[in-house]
C-alpha cells in the first residue's frame, strides 16, 4: 500500500459551522508531509478524524487502509501523536507519564530497546523526568509528549504544532528526531505554523483553507505561485536597459542596486538577458514557504470556525 492517509470529500460540521468542506488529502508511505493552514482552516479537525476521535459527516477517511473510527484500537498501536497543547496528569512525574502513555498504546514500554530510547531522548530534549506534571512549563509538557512519541517505534507520526513552546535549540533536536524516524521508514504528517520548520523537513505540502485543500505538491512545484527577488549593481545601466528585462515586476533602483521580482517559472528567460547586460553582484532570493502561505491567507482568515 503506497498511501498511509487518504481522505476523499471529507465533510465535518459542528452545528451551523462547516469545519471540513470536501477535504481531499493523500499522504504517501515514508513521506514527511506538511499540513498548513491558519487557525480555523480545519487542520485539527482533520487530525481528530484521522485519530478516530471524531467522525466525518460525509466523505471517507482511511489510515493504513482502515477506518479510523471503527479500527481505532488497532491503528493506535501503529500511530504516535503529539498535540500542540499538552496536558499531563498533575501528580505523575514526567517519566511516569511517558511510560503510561507508551503502555496505553499497546505495551511499548515493555518492549526491548524502549528504555534506552527514552533515556536518550530525555537527555537530548533536556527533560527532567523526576518532576511532577503540575510543575512543568508549557515547553516541558511538550517535551514529555515528544519523548513519548519518539520513544515509540511507530509507523505513522501525526504531529499537530509539535514544537509549540520549544526554544530554537530544542526545535533543532526535534528536526533531528524527525529525520531519524523518516530514515527508518515511518510516515509523518506535520501540522505547523513554523514555516521554516516545514520548509526544512517536508518533501510535500498541502495547504488547507476553509476546510478544503487549495494546493498540494512538492515545495519546488508550488514555488511557481510566488515571485523570486533579483538584485544586482546598478552601475552603468540606464532605464532603457532595465525596461528590456523580461517578466520583471516592481523594478526599483536604491542604494546603488537594481531590485525587481519575477515569476519563478520565468527566471529562465530573465537570466540570459542579465548575462548580456554584464550585471555585477547578482543575488537571487527564491521564494520562501511563508510567501507561498501568505498568498493564500494574506486577505484574512478562513471563514470556517473550527481549527
Amino acid at each position: 500500500m503506497n498511501d498511509v492517509i487518504e481522505t476523499r470529500g471529507l465533510v465535518k460540521r459542528f452545528g451551523t459551522v462547516t469545519a471540513l468542506d470536501g477535504l481531499d488529502l493523500v499522504v504517501a508511505a515514508g513521506q514527511i508531509h506538511g499540513f498548513l493552514g491558519p487557525n480555523g482552516a480545519g487542520k485539527s479537525t482533520t487530525i481528530r478524524i484521522l485519530l478516530g476521535l471524531a467522525r466525518g459527516d460525509a466523505g471517507t477517511a482511511t489510515v493504513f487502509g482502515a477506518h479510523p473510527w471503527t479500527d481505532a484500537v488497532a491503528l493506535h498501536r501503529r500511530i504516535a501523536y503529539v498535540p500542540g497543547d499538552v496536558s499531563l496528569w498533575p501528580n505523575l512525574t514526567g517519566g511516569e507519564a511517558i511510560d503510561l502513555v507508551s503502555r496505553l498504546r499497546g505495551g511499548t514500554a515493555d518492549k526491548p530497546g524502549y528504555a534506552a530510547r527514552k533515556a536518550r531522548l530525555m537527555e537530548a530534549f533536556e527533560l527532567d523526568p523526576a518532576k511532577k506534571g503540575r510543575t512543568y512549563s508549557k515547553g516541558n509538557r511538550q517535551k514529555v509528549a515528544l519523548v513519548a512519541a519518539f520513544a515509540t517505534e511507530a509507523q505513522l507520526y501525526i504531529l499537530d504544532e509539535p514544537t509549540s513552546g520549544l526554544d530554537p535549540l530544542m526545535g533543532a533536536v526535534f528536526e533531528q528526531e524527525i529525520g531519524r524516524v523518516a530514515a527508518a521508514g515511518a510516515t509523518v504528517l506535520l501540522s505547523s505554523h513554523i514555516l521554516s520548520e516545514v520548509e526544512q523537513l517536508c518533501g510535500k505540502v498541502s495547504i488547507i483553507r476553509a476546510g478544503q485543500c487549495v494546493e498540494t505538491g512538492t515545495l519546488d512545484s508550488l514555488r511557481h505561485l510566488t515571485r523570486t527577488e533579483v538584485s544586482f549593481a546598478a552601475d552603468g545601466l540606464g532605464p532603457a536597459q532595465l525596461a528590456a528585462i523580461p517578466a520583471a515586476h516592481d523594478v526599483s533602483v536604491s542604494g546603488g542596486r537594481v531590485r525587481f521580482t519575477a515569476d519563478s517559472d520565468q527566471l529562465n528567460a530573465v537570466l540570459p538577458v542579465l548575462a548580456t547586460l554584464n550585471v555585477a553582484g547578482l543575488t537571487i532570493n527564491p521564494p520562501s514557504l511563508e510567501e507561498l502561505f501568505l498568498r493564500h491567507y494574506g486577505d484574512g482568515a478562513a471563514p470556517g470556525g473550527a481549527s
